[in-house]
């Protein structure tokens, strides 16, 4: 049996302790006053449905990510698809970049790091790749643990990268980790849960780095929650939860208007991807429907950061050592 396998029966040992990673699920919270309900149970059904789609539109890897992107300008969307697909890409890979930077890994890179929502692993081999770490890769969707397993053996870093399949509110590591990073998956979480799981994970001062989207006007969680199966809330709410469980913010750093621009790549990369299939080249793994839904939500995703009602930032909190 593999790791990953014996990680779902929360036998898997992460490196550098000797706890249980995943617990059996316990009792959920009851939504907190003015808290939509969310059903978890639609995220790993999303995230499976998405993995083919993944992995042709931002494939082939082995680093392959499912997150905004930072872009400089607003390059030309007339250029061949394969092009817009490479400047999408590389816009995945500056945005990741940027926030190591940000989070101060490029001076003190940690040694143990919790990937919260990996995905396909694409930030997990970023971190064990350029900085070293050895990564934990949490991801909730079994679909992704064997494309995980491939990729991470193509780049190389099989001894430094473990995928993990579980559901993050029941990760019961405890002191094992110099740092954990969630990047565009907390939006998927119960934030109090998630940042009390984190306090627990880390060593003390340990710092946890979040990209998430926030939300500024109430009227767009609808559409937005509704795309993504997202729960939606204001930068308020993370603060708060990270200052109950023992953390400090240290850096807000808003990034809406360079992330923006990565709306306006995937139209057109989405577009041609309908005018390639309406052509001789035959048909695409994303089915048309899927593909004309996109176009046009990512349109209205596009106007929506446009205009700040969801914003983007990273943040930075360490725990506090006390």
């Amino acid at each position: 049996m593999t790791e990953a396998a014996d990680s779902i029966t929360g036998t898997r040992h992460a490196p550098g302790s000797g706890g249980l990673v995943i617990a059996p699920p316990g009792p959920r919270e009851a939504p907190a006053a003015g808290e939509a309900p969310f059903d978890e149970a639609e995220v790993p059904l999303y995230y499976s449905r998405k993995t083919a789609d993944i992995l042709h539109k931002y494939g082939p890897g082995p680093r392959v990510h499912f997150h905004l992107g930072m872009f400089d300008g607003t390059p030309d969307t007339t250029v061949a698809q394969h092009l817009i697909r490479r400047r999408i890409t590389d816009s995945q890979e500056a945005v990741i970049r940027h926030a190591a930077a940000s989070w101060g890994a490029a001076d003190h890179p940690p040694a143990a790091l919790l990937d919260i929502g990996c995905g396909l692993g694409g930030g997990s081999i970023y971190w064990a790749q350029e900085h070293g770490s050895s990564v934990t890769g949490v991801t909730v969707t079994a679909d992704h643990i064997p494309v995980m397993e491939h990729l991470v053996r193509r780049a190389g870093v099989r001894d430094r990268v473990t995928p993990v399949l579980g559901d993050i509110h029941d990760f019961r590591e405890e002191s094992a980790y110099d740092a954990a990073v969630a990047v565009e998956s907390a939006v998927h979480m119960d934030r109090r849960r998630l940042f009390a799981v984190a306090a627990r994970a880390l060593r003390p001062g340990g710092w946890f780095g979040l990209q998430d989207h926030f939300l500024r006007r109430p009227e767009v969680a609808g559409f937005v929650n509704g795309y993504y199966r997202t729960r939606l809330g204001p930068l308020g709410e993370y603060v708060s939860a990270a200052r109950a469980a023992g953390f400090e913010l240290e850096r807000n750093e808003d990034i809406t208007d360079p992330v923006a621009e990565f709306w306006v790549q995937s139209m057109a990369w989405t577009a041609a991807e309908l005018d390639r299939t309406a052509g001789a080249d035959g048909p695409s793994p994303i089915a048309r429907d899927r593909l004309t839904e996109s176009a046009v939500g990512h349109g209205r995703l596009f106007r929506i950061w446009r205009d700040h009602a969801v914003e983007t930032r990273l943040l930075l909190f360490r725990l506090r050592k006390d």
